[in-house]
């Protein structure tokens, strides 16, 4: 049998059940992956006690697993265009689950922090295997459908992820956030195992891909770690300027000219504006409005969270909706579209017009995460299928990287604004800046022309019968 990495494994076409098994597989492993970058928060006070460490100490239990993932996105990309897939999928999982396992089972800080850094590589791993599974387990016509199932579940993993965190963390103790994923990383092994064909294994990286993993991971690492921690400190932000370094290496190496040769290849730069800004907005928003009916407007953490709720549940409804649509008059159109309804929804926050009541503030949060859910499968559809077809796994992991960098990004820029504005006018600023950043990719949808592949994506039939075993 002839061994495929991610970018050219097909699975069989005998079963659809199973390639949509598949689907479900990589939009379960998305939510969990996301899930993973939230929920821990709310159980820092609690793990800070139970293993008597200090506060800044604890708060690396977060940061442990969210610098590797966004660090290695591309690094892992590369690496995963030459690497099976059934073989990829199944170590990251299990290694996943394994450090969740270890992270629950922690005796002091330490080990807690060296699991997460472990866990956090293999949730690089699958965040830039999900969207090229859920790619290659479906024909053509139907990726839009099946691209909103990772696009959607992936970003409604990062909103309900304190709300689960906060169930879990007053009925069974803070050992249980990190445990709650292990049936989630069971079932997604055993549907793996059952419906991807047998390969020959991982290919190991060589030492020049190692050194290029740690040059680019350490610049992206850095400029992570300066926007999130720049919430509590902007000194924290003094600490971007010596990415550059490290970033510019990797850009002049063979990895960097690598991922921008692809890109530039299908014409995808401006997509992947477009996907940042959406995320930007998207998290921007949510920091704004979340943190503003708490304390100023005096709403309770379960009003406020019942209130913010409207935006994955309509994102959630919608999602399917932009597939089947997308999948009949192309993603393109959807694409746009969603991210037109997003920014109309986040535009109309912005004038409140005195009403800023939970149900006032509720219906335009579903206006906008309805936009979200339209936009997500179609144009996550629209860059993967533009991607040449051995670098599908590149592609997955530059959009991944920019959607990652958008919710940091987002949140940082908010905070900066309402600092500098002040008071009410600083909410509005802060959605007004949210309204602008969806605007911005909108227009950047709009002129974005996506190359097609050079390659054809499905064999011939005389093709595939000189290549049957």
């Amino acid at each position: 049998m002839t061994c495929h990495g991610p970018g050219s494994q097909r699975p069989d076409h005998a079963d659809p059940q199973e390639r949509w098994l598949l689907v479900a597989v990589a939009g379960v492993l998305s939510f969990v992956a996301m899930l993973d970058m939230n929920i821990v928060n709310v159980a820092l006070a609690d793990v800070s006690d139970g293993l008597h460490a200090s506060a800044a100490t604890v708060q690396w239990a977060v940061l442990g697993y969210q610098l590797p993932v966004v660090a290695l996105l591309l690094p892992v990309g590369s690496w995963l265009d030459g690497t099976a897939a059934r073989s990829a999928v199944l170590v990251a999982t299990a290694g996943f689950g394994l450090c969740s396992a270890l992270a629950a089972a922690a005796p002091w800080v330490a080990w807690l922090i060296a699991a997460r850094l472990a866990q956090g590589v293999f949730g690089a791993v699958l965040f830039v295997l999900m969207p090229v599974l859920a790619l290659r387990s479906v024909r053509p016509e139907r990726r839009g459908r099946a691209m909103s199932v990772p696009a959607t579940l992936g970003p409604l993993g990062a909103v309900t992820g304190p709300a689960v965190g906060g169930l879990l963390l007053d009925h069974l103790g803070w050992r249980s956030v990190f445990l709650v994923k292990l049936p989630f990383c069971l079932i997604a092994l055993v549907v793996a195992w059952r419906a991807l064909p047998a390969d020959a294994g991982l290919r190991r990286p060589d030492r020049r891909s190692v050194r290029d993993a740690l040059v680019g991971g350490t610049g992206v690492a850095l400029v992570l770690l300066a926007l999130t921690m720049a919430s509590s400190s902007p000194r924290w932000l003094a600490i971007g300027p010596a990415a550059v370094p490290f970033l510019w290496w990797w850009l002049r190496g063979p990895a960097g000219r690598s991922v921008a040769g692809a890109l530039r290849t299908a014409g995808l730069f401006q997509a992947h504006a477009a996907v940042l800004a959406l995320a930007a907005a998207f998290a921007a928003m949510h920091y704004v409005v979340a943190l503003h009916l708490q304390r100023d407007d005096g709403a309770g953490a379960t009003t406020t969270g019942l209130t913010v709720l409207a935006f994955p549940l309509a994102m959630g409804l919608a999602s399917p909706v932009g597939g089947r649509l997308a999948d009949r008059y192309g993603a393109r159109p959807l694409a746009i579209a969603g991210a037109a309804l997003t920014a109309v929804g986040l535009l109309l926050l912005v004038p409140p017009a005195g009403d800023w009541s939970p149900g006032g503030v509720a219906w335009r949060l579903a206006l906008a995460g309805a936009g979200m859910g339209l936009n997500g499968g179609p144009t996550q559809a629209l860059v993967m299928g533009a991607a040449p077809p051995d670098r599908t796994a590149t592609v997955g992991s530059s959009v991944q990287l920019a959607r990652s960098l958008g919710f940091t990004l987002g949140p940082a820029l908010a905070i900066a604004v309402w600092g500098m504005v002040g008071g009410d006018r600083g909410v509005t600023a802060g959605l007004a800046l949210a309204a602008l950043a969806a605007a911005l990719a909108v227009a950047l949808l709009a002129v974005h022309r996506p190359r097609p592949p050079s390659v054809p994506e499905e064999p011939t039939p005389a093709a595939s019968a000189s290549h049957r075993p």
